[in-house]
């Protein structure tokens, strides 16, 4: 049975997330005090006792969600995944956890990261909506039929897809959608069109640290967003990464590969469990699939 561990990217951070792992295992405290050092203030303190909107804070998310998974999976013992694939920001995570990019690098990225998309979201308003009941085919053609700036950015699940772009253009593409039979089209409660052209901003920010950052070949292929393909040279790892800001996340598609090459078990790393219901949802009835949490050793 091949085993895949999958991490998470945003909508996940709760108080006290990591908590319990600080304190019962020594190398995660080490490793989060480092964590705390590198980004020159405590985040384990607002991740372990603050409140549900001190999490949300632009500084804070990205790399707690980020911290969370990647510190948890440097601290599993038996840690043999077959493949590895995050989803947005869980990318960064799979890549640290995996070994193609070092845990103090990976976080330097999370974090600027994070700030400059927030940056990008100031200066360039946009907006994200899921479309709920029509084909991945249906929601392109849609978009494509738009006024301004919109497209699918997030391959979730069949039916399952989420748009970004221009605001109203993404208004245009919801009503369109309504009309072609969505069962839902929702403007979801984010501060800018992630994976959009309109992060470019951001991108070239961060791609300039992408490009002075060392990459090794991890210890298993990465799927990553924005090809859903398999991979373990640097330099592919590295171009794909430096384009998956204004790239769409390829999920379906990735998680559809990974059952291809042979993965039965799925374990998602971190807080949350948005992935493993995803996962759910895109491979069906499999014999033996195996999906599971893991959100503390």
């Amino acid at each position: 049975m091949k085993k895949a561990f999958i991490f998470p990217g945003q909508g996940s951070q709760f108080p006290g997330m990591a908590k319990e792992l600080y304190d019962s295992n020594q190398k995660a405290k080490e490793l989060l005090e480092k964590a705390n050092e590198i980004l020159g203030f405590r985040i384990t303190d607002i991740m372990f006792e603050g409140t549900p909107e001190d999490l949300k804070a632009t500084k804070v998310t990205q790399p707690a969600i980020f911290l969370h998974s990647v510190v948890l999976a440097k601290c599993i013992e038996d840690f043999a995944p077959d493949m590895v694939a995050g989803h947005s920001l869980g990318e960064f995570s799979a890549l640290a956890a995996a070994g193609a990019i070092g845990f103090e690098d990976a976080l330097r990225l999370v974090s600027l990261r994070a700030t400059q998309m927030q940056a990008c979201c100031e200066k360039v308003p946009g907006l994200m909506a899921a479309i709920i009941g029509l084909s991945n085919e249906k929601v392109e053609e849609i978009c494509a039929s738009c006024e301004g700036i919109v497209l699918a950015a997030n391959y979730n699940s069949d039916g399952q897809v989420v748009i970004s772009g221009e605001k109203e253009a993404v208004g245009q593409a919801c009503a369109k959608a309504k009309e072609e039979g969505a069962k839902r089209a929702l403007p979801l409660a984010v501060s800018g069109a992630f994976h959009s052209p309109l992060m470019e901003p951001a991108r070239i920010e961060l791609g300039k640290a992408i490009e002075q950052t060392p990459m090794s070949a991890p210890v298993c292929p990465v799927y990553q967003n924005v090809t859903a393909l398999p991979t373990s040279d640097p330099a592919v790892i590295k171009e794909n990464l430096l384009a998956q800001l204004t790239s769409p996340v390829k999920w379906t598609q990735s998680v559809r590969n990974m059952l291809s090459d042979g993965a039965l078990s799925f374990t998602e790393v971190g807080p949350g469990a948005v992935l493993q219901g995803l996962v759910k949802r895109i491979a069906g009835p499999v014999e033996g699939l195996e999906i599971k949490g893991l959100t503390t050793l």
